[in-house]
Parts: C-alpha cells; sequence; structure tokens
C-alpha cells in the first residue's frame, strides 16, 4: 500500500513536471514565433492572395494599392506622428518645407485618441477666432475625425488662401462644443515680438525686459538677438521670455536660443532612440552667456510645446531661468522622414529628447517652478489683446473687461524680477558668496 502511494507520488510529480515543461516550451516557441519574420511575412501573403481572390471587389485592387493600405495601418498603430507616405503625399512634404501654405494657423497631435489643438498661431484665422490649446476638432468640413491620421488631418485644414473651412470643435474644460467658419490664409507669422506685440522692446520702469517667441523658425535666433541688442542697450537690469503658445519648430533654433544664456559647452538636449545613431549631444556654442548671468523668467503653459520645451526644460535644469505659469503639454519626439526607393517615405519616430537631468519631455511636459494658472477665459482674454485689431472687433461692454484683464502669469514673472533687481541694487555680492548679484534660481 505505501509503495503505490509512492509510485503514485512519483508518477503525479513527474506528470506535473511534463506539464510545466511543455507549458515552458510551447510558450517560448510561440514567443520565436512571433519574433520570427518568416512566419509573419507568411501570414502576409496568405491574407493578400486571400483578398485579391476572395474579395468582392479585389479585382479592381492592385499589389501595391493593397501594401501601401498595410503599410499605412501599420505604420498608424505606432504612435500619432509615424506615417507611410505614398510618393504624393511626400511630394506635398517636400513642398511645405520650401515655402509658404495656405491654412488656419493651428498646430495639432493626436491625444488621448481626439485630434488636439497643441497651439494655434498667432496673427493666424485659428488664433482670431479664439481656438484654445486643448481644444478637440470633432469634425472638418462636417466629416468626423476620429479616423483621421495627423497629416490627413493637416491636409484638409490646408488649402488655398481666402478658401472656407468649417469645424466643429468640443472644448474638455467646459463641455461646450462651438462652429468655427473660418477663411483660410497664407501663414507668415513674425517669430519675435514685444509686450506690445511689436518689435520695439521697450523696457518698464524696473529696467525688465520682455521677449515672446512666437514659434522657433529659421529667424527666431537672429531676431532675438536684435531683441535683446535693443534691450541691453536701454539697461535691461532682468529679463521676461515668454514661451506661452509657441507650438514649436525647428531644433537647431532651440539650441541657438538656449546658448545665448549658457556658457560655452554646457549641455542643452539629447536625443536617444533605438538607433545608436539617433543618440545626440547638443552643447551650447558661441561665445557664452550674452547677458552675464542678468536674471531670467520663462513663461510657459499648455500650449508650450516641443521646441519650446527644450528651451524651458534646459534653463529649468540648468538653474539659469525660474520657470512661471502651468506645465508644457508634452510634445518630445523626433520624427524621421526616409525615402523609399519608389518616391514613397516613412515618416518614423526614431527618438525623444531629455533635458539636461536626462528628464523624458514626451508625454511628461515641463513643470514650472512656480505655478500660476488661468482661466479659459483669462486665456482667451489675453490672446485677444495680442491680436491685432481684435479688441476693437468686439462689444464696447467685451472691449473694455478684455482692455483691463490681467495676465497673472507675466505679473508674477515681473514681481519676481523686480525683487530679485532690487535685492540685487541693495546687496551686492561680498567676497566668497555663492551667488553673484542678480542671479536667481528656482527654490
Amino acid at each position: 500500500m505505501k509503495r503505490r502511494l509512492l509510485y503514485g507520488v512519483v508518477v503525479a510529480g513527474l506528470a506535473l513536471n511534463l506539464f510545466a515543461g511543455a507549458r515552458v516550451y510551447l510558450g517560448s516557441a510561440g514567443a520565436a514565433q512571433k519574433e520570427s519574420v518568416y512566419p509573419s511575412l507568411e501570414l502576409f501573403s496568405l491574407v493578400l492572395e486571400k483578398v485579391r481572390r476572395d474579395y468582392v471587389d479585389g479585382g479592381k485592387l492592385t499589389y501595391q494599392e493593397l501594401v501601401y493600405g498595410a503599410l499605412k495601418g501599420m505604420l498608424n498603430t505606432l504612435d500619432p506622428h509615424s506615417e507611410f507616405m505614398e510618393p504624393e503625399k511626400y511630394k506635398e512634404l517636400q513642398n511645405d518645407t520650401q515655402g509658404a501654405f495656405g491654412g488656419l494657423g493651428i498646430v495639432v497631435s493626436v491625444k488621448d485618441g481626439f485630434l488636439t489643438v497643441v497651439a494655434p498661431m498667432e496673427d493666424t484665422p485659428g488664433f482670431k477666432a479664439g481656438i484654445l490649446s486643448g481644444d478637440r476638432i470633432l469634425k472638418i468640413d462636417g466629416k468626423g475625425t476620429e479616423k483621421l491620421g495627423i497629416q490627413d488631418a493637416v491636409k484638409t485644414l490646408r488649402g488655398e488662401p481666402g478658401t472656407a473651412v468649417k469645424l466643429s470643435v468640443f472644448r474638455p474644460s467646459s463641455g461646450e462644443t462651438k462652429e468655427y467658419s473660418l477663411a483660410r490664409a497664407v501663414i507668415n507669422v513674425d517669430m519675435v515680438k514685444d509686450i506690445n506685440s511689436k518689435k520695439e522692446f521697450p523696457l518698464d520702469q524696473s529696467k525688465v525686459g520682455y521677449v515672446r517667441l512666437v514659434q522657433f523658425g529659421e529667424k527666431t535666433s537672429d531676431d532675438l538677438d536684435t531683441a535683446l541688442k535693443k534691450l541691453k542697450k536701454q539697461g535691461m537690469q532682468g529679463l521676461i521670455l515668454d514661451l506661452r503658445w509657441n507650438p514649436g519648430g525647428l531644433l537647431e533654433q532651440a539650441v541657438d536660443v538656449c546658448e545665448k544664456f549658457l556658457p560655452t559647452g554646457e549641455l542643452v538636449v539629447t536625443t536617444e532612440g533605438r538607433n545608436p545613431a539617433q543618440n545626440i549631444t547638443r552643447r551650447a556654442r558661441g561665445h557664452g552667456d550674452i547677458l552675464h548671468g542678468m536674471p531670467i523668467v520663462v513663461l510657459v503653459n499648455q500650449s508650450s510645446a516641443s521646441a519650446s520645451e527644450i528651451v524651458a526644460g534646459c534653463l529649468k535644469d540648468l538653474k539659469r531661468a525660474v520657470l512661471v505659469g502651468e506645465k508644457t503639454f508634452g510634445k518630445g519626439s523626433v520624427q524621421s522622414v526616409i525615402p523609399l526607393d519608389d518616391g514613397a517615405a516613412l515618416r518614423l519616430t526614431t527618438a525623444k529628447y531629455y533635458t539636461p537631468s536626462h528628464k523624458v519631455i514626451h508625454e511628461q511636459g515641463i513643470m514650472p517652478d512656480r505655478v500660476v494658472p488661468l482661466t479659459d477665459e483669462e486665456e482667451r482674454d489675453i490672446i485677444m489683446q495680442r491680436t491685432p485689431g481684435g479688441l476693437e472687433s468686439l462689444e464696447p461692454v467685451d472691449r473694455e473687461r478684455v482692455s483691463k484683464a490681467r495676465d497673472a502669469q507675466l505679473d508674477r514673472a515681473t514681481d519676481l524680477l523686480k525683487g530679485v533687481i532690487l535685492f540685487s541694487s541693495r546687496a551686492p555680492a561680498t567676497e566668497g558668496s555663492q551667488e553673484k548679484p542678480g542671479k536667481m534660481a528656482a527654490k
């Protein structure tokens, strides 16, 4: 009896080991099959032929159309910014980088599954209509956007200047859906402006200078140089750099802007990807900090994206500036355009941006040192104040209210700089002190 029981236990143990081993083997075999290219290509070929042979309208489809469709689907599953571009679309992309285009001036992305406004560009139809960052575009000319890829959406929003487009826009913060009828225009924006949306750059009574970067275009760095020279000539003692509602732009321009305020060789940003060729370190070049440690406050909000976040993250990490406002958008990925032999191309997300302290920007954003939130109404009032002719377009009652509206974020930044300037004038650095006069760190 004891021997039978012992045999039973041994057999059960062997069976259990055999079952566990089989599960491990089958699991590893399944994983290996998923990672093997040949079985997957065989499956793709089988489905391709099935469609050609059995689909009711298969005779109207070419192999190229089916393969292109499959490639579009594959790239669309990766992220909102990767896509397969047919030859015609790739040519459109090349044309866009070579000249002006007609559009609404709305930078869009896909966020939480919705076509979302990153930021309206200043002096454009979308900006003047009052469209805000975070708005969800539900329909374009009556057609839903839920299945529309980011590049198809951009193509639909663009068109000949003067042509009309209708948008159905949902604002999550208020739960309100509004209909807009806008006329496309040539998008050509001044990249650097002063407090009055001009290029005069006056100082206030406390010697605080103000510069607003609208976008990071090819001349942003040069225009910023001109603005800073004007402000320094007047005796500027502190600078407000406004990156709110700035959707980004060129990486090189972001690096060029940062290096104006940093010692030569200081780390600005790194890009890191799966391919080692994408791992690039960008450092400050030039002749060093042209403001010589002068205190800086950077204004940011949820419409500050991409290149704006690179500048904000760099200056914050290196304690060269204090950030005031709201958490930024969180667009910090690198898209590479890879041409293919047949004239098509891949736009592929190949890397992500990291701040000097190696914080990832993408989907995280940059948190300011001093959080100063604004309501949607306050944002609209500020945008209307900035818009040329914006006040004149309002009813008298609204015009008076908007003209008197305060910019709480700008006020906070100004107060910070006034305090530092006042302290520096009364308490110059003593021998052995750790900070120079006017030096302001985030605390």
